[in-house]
């Protein structure tokens, strides 16, 4: 084995040197045509791989294919108990009631159902032994968090966005003349 590898090393450097070579033939200007005989040779280090693995490395070499969406839910380390059973919300949060402007809120949100919630007798407060009662992810677009239930295996459902439209109304509308609220003074 170790000549082998001594071997793939000089075959190696062989190949450096020959490059070397026939650059500096292209530069030369000779009767012979430069580097033709060089540049038309096999590489020495894949002639001499076996089958093996001269396979393996042109399956290195192509592109990876992945057919299908695969079920990696099994490898979240979540109990089955806790995902199989339930069914994962995708919605768009509404705004918050401090905000007035619209930036970040064009956003998809993916929580799931709630169960196991109890109210402390002592300091009334809800508690949960749901270990997936906290977990809200952030999405860009309502695809990736469908393509992403889909990935995990989970059953999800859509939740229609609330929009309100509301109408533009103006502070001097109030006191136009020409509304049938509108009481003369005399």
């Amino acid at each position: 084995m170790a000549t082998r590898a001594l071997l793939l090393k000089q075959c190696a450097e062989i190949n450096k040197n020959s490059s070397r070579l026939s650059r500096y033939l292209a530069t030369k200007s000779t009767d012979v045509e430069p580097g033709v005989d060089i540049i038309q040779r096999k590489n020495l280090h894949e002639s001499l791989l076996t089958k093996e693995e001269a396979k393996k490395l042109q399956d290195l070499r192509s592109p990876i294919a992945v057919t299908g969406i695969e079920d990696v839910g099994y490898i979240s380390g979540v109990p089955e108990e806790h995902i199989k059973t339930r069914r994962v919300r995708i919605y768009q949060p509404a705004k918050n009631a401090m905000q007035s402007g619209t930036n970040n809120i064009h956003f998809w949100q993916m929580d799931f159902d709630t169960r196991e919630r109890w109210e402390n007798p002592l300091m009334g407060w809800t508690s949960s032994g749901d270990p997936m009662s906290n977990v809200q992810v952030n999405f860009a677009t309502k695809e990736e968090a469908i393509a992403h239930c889909k990935k995990m295996g989970w059953d999800y459902y859509v939740q229609k966005p609330n929009a309100s439209h509301p109408k533009p109304r103006s502070y001097g509308s109030n006191f136009a003349w020409n509304k049938r609220t509108r009481v003369s003074t005399k």
